[in-house]
């Protein structure tokens, strides 16, 4: 009898366009676009395998799913799993980390470049015929700025943290960077603590873990040691920040702009302050989500199904 295998939540990081074919390859495979919360464990039923990315599975769903050996996270983030439930039912959790690095390290400088540039906004001046009705050859709605010389601060030197450095420097920025231990840093980057990094930068890019300790890091206190007219970027965590502290700093100006494809909850709650901030750029957590990125991921994935099955499972968590 072929193996069972079920993915949950398939519209999530394929909503149609690339195949699920390399986890078909290990068995008899369904595939739902959504599943609600109490439809879970029937939809696992006597399944071995379970793929899911934002679907959540408790403790009362792995003492249903008696058959269940190992459940695969389609993403790096795996809290909604019930992480010692699993471990008390002898379910093996992996998760995919590192395949979107290079995408997130991408949709950061698509938000600072679309501060400095505002390309979406010139684009639509043109299309609206304000250009061809100026007066003047020279026309521009909002300041542009020069990333050369700027200062970046990057919170969180790991993978991702890395590659926003390394873009920077191609731009000619110079780098500021704090983590909660120190690492070596290349050559023409200054580690520094974060009330320096703060102090010191241009532009502070988010991109740690969130944890307890770090909720709200960047509150009203230490937005106020930022430079004025600083910009901040998150791609990281929408709880890293305080949102209404940084609505605040976006109408004195304190900010010149925010850039995050994060939100504390999401999708985002129609009173988020955010919202109604000016110079605020929000995209709704798709930093992940190029083809090739999610290419990558479905790979991964199955070939954690394929070290598991093989006795030596990788990427586990559980």
């Amino acid at each position: 009898m072929p193996m069972k295998i079920v993915i949950l939540d398939g519209y999530a990081s394929n909503p149609g366009d690339v195949s699920w074919e390399e986890l078909a390859a290990f068995g008899e495979l369904t595939v739902y676009e959504r599943t609600a919360k109490d439809e879970v464990a029937a939809r696992i039923g006597d399944a071995e395998i379970v793929f899911l990315n934002k679907t959540p599975v408790d403790a009362a769903v792995f003492e249903q799913c008696k058959s269940l050996r190992m459940i695969g996270v389609l993403a790096t983030g795996y809290n909604i799993v019930d992480i010692a439930a699993a471990k008390a039912h002898g379910v093996t959790v992996c998760n995919v980390p590192g395949y979107s690095t290079g995408a997130v390290a991408q949709m950061t400088f698509a938000l600072l470049l679309e501060m400095t540039q505002h390309v979406g906004e010139h684009s639509q001046a043109v299309h609206g015929g304000q250009w061809q009705n100026c007066p003047d050859f020279c026309f521009w709605n909002a300041p542009l700025t020069e990333l050369a010389g700027k200062t970046l601060g990057i919170v969180g030197y790991g993978a991702i943290g890395q590659a926003v450095g390394n873009i920077a420097q191609a731009f000619g920025m110079r780098l500021l960077v704090t983590a909660r231990h120190e690492k070596p840093v290349p050559e023409g980057t200054q580690f520094v603590t974060l009330d320096e990094l703060l102090a010191r930068s241009d532009v502070v890019s988010l991109h740690c873990p969130q944890t307890a300790e770090n909720l709200h890091m960047l509150d009203a206190a230490a937005l106020a040691k930022m430079k004025d007219g600083a910009i901040l970027l998150n791609t990281a965590r929408g709880g890293l920040i305080d949102e209404q502290a940084v609505a605040d700093a976006l109408k004195s100006g304190k900010l010149a702009g925010y850039g995050a494809d994060v939100v504390s909850k999401e999708p985002i709650a129609s009173d988020n302050p955010l919202l109604t901030a000016p110079n605020c750029y929000l995209t709704p957590h798709i930093a992940w989500a190029p083809k090739e990125t999610r290419l990558r991921l479905h790979h991964i994935a199955a070939e954690n199904l394929r070290a598991f099955l093989n006795g030596t499972p990788q990427n586990v968590v559980s």
